[in-house]
């Protein structure tokens, strides 16, 4: 079977995580966010924000992981398996920071191609700052636009999910990609 790659996809705090969490719920093959794992394991070894203090590291991390998620849906035998975040995500935030990052970012852009992205926009209403998510609301917006840029640049034709309960928001991804 070729399972289609889903993207779940947006700011920091749009309910990406929560939505792949219900999918699941429904029997969907979900791979989950590991930006919150990397930064976890960081702290264990006393780095409080591996992103803000060796942001290269983190991204190479992510990218690492997310190529690796993206390598395992080949042996899957369903029809869709959603993401929380895709591997131009790294590509983003590491243009947001204005850091540089090699050439091996971009290629793995181009070479690891989901099937369809569903962008989340920022949603004051169900934002919440925590250990990991160390971004303002405001932060977390102009995140939005280099996220936006980023999917576009690789050809991305982003879906807008409209804000509503986690309930309305799966029916519309699902009904979306019954008509796709």
């Amino acid at each position: 079977m070729n399972t289609k790659r889903i993207l779940i996809i947006g700011g920091p705090g749009t309910g990406k995580s929560t939505l792949i969490t219900a999918l699941e719920a429904q029997g969907h093959t979900c791979f989950h966010e590991i930006s919150r794992q990397v930064t976890a394991a960081a702290q264990k070894k006393g780095i409080e924000q591996l992103f803000l203090t060796q942001p290269l590291l983190f991204s190479e991390l992510l990218l690492e992981g997310r190529i690796q998620q993206f390598k395992d849906a080949e042996a899957l035998d369903v029809n869709y398996a959603f993401y929380d975040r895709g591997i131009p995500d790294v590509a983003a935030y590491m243009n947001y920071t204005g850091d540089e990052y090699p050439d091996m970012f971009r290629e793995a852009c181009k070479n690891h191609t989901y099937d369809v992205a569903f962008m989340l926009a920022p949603w004051k209403e169900i934002y919440e700052q925590d250990n990991e998510r160390y971004e303002s609301f405001e932060q977390a917006e102009k995140i939005q636009h280099y996220l936006i840029s980023a999917y576009e640049s690789y050809q991305y034709n982003l879906i807008d999910v409209p804000f509503g309960t986690v309930s309305e928001r799966v029916s519309f991804i699902l009904n979306t990609l019954k008509n796709h």
